[in-house]
């Protein structure tokens, strides 16, 4: 579990340093056998969630770890990135609010960004 919570970590700041909107870590492990982790964050415009994108995608190629596929495009309100363990939801305020993902994956563990570093 060690190594998915540096991916999340990775995921985080990246997010962060593209000024990504309330940046939610959902731990999924123990209610879900598609993921360890949800990180889901959202942009105010479409060319913000475009650079939330790449700048994830760039961060976690740099830090050795692959994608396993990607879900939407340069003009969808939702990205979704997946790196097996850690999969990374990107939307526009609209969509997140209409999606719902938290809700949806409430029994999930809420992770705080100073319990990735610990």
């Amino acid at each position: 579990m060690k190594e998915q919570k540096k991916m999340v970590s990775v995921v985080y700041h990246a997010l962060d340093e593209k000024k990504g909107e309330d940046i939610k870590v959902i731990e999924i492990s123990e209610i879900s056998i598609m993921a360890d982790y949800f990180v889901i964050s959202n942009g105010s415009s479409l060319s913000q969630v475009q650079a939330m994108t790449d700048n994830v995608q760039e961060k976690m190629k740099e830090a050795g770890y692959e994608i396993k596929r990607v879900e939407g495009n340069q003009s969808s309100t939702w990205v979704l990135l997946d790196y097996g363990d850690v999969v990374v939801h990107i939307f526009d305020k609209e969509d997140r609010l209409f999606y719902d993902l938290e809700r949806i994956w409430s029994d999930g563990k809420i992770i705080s960004a100073s319990d990735l570093e610990g």
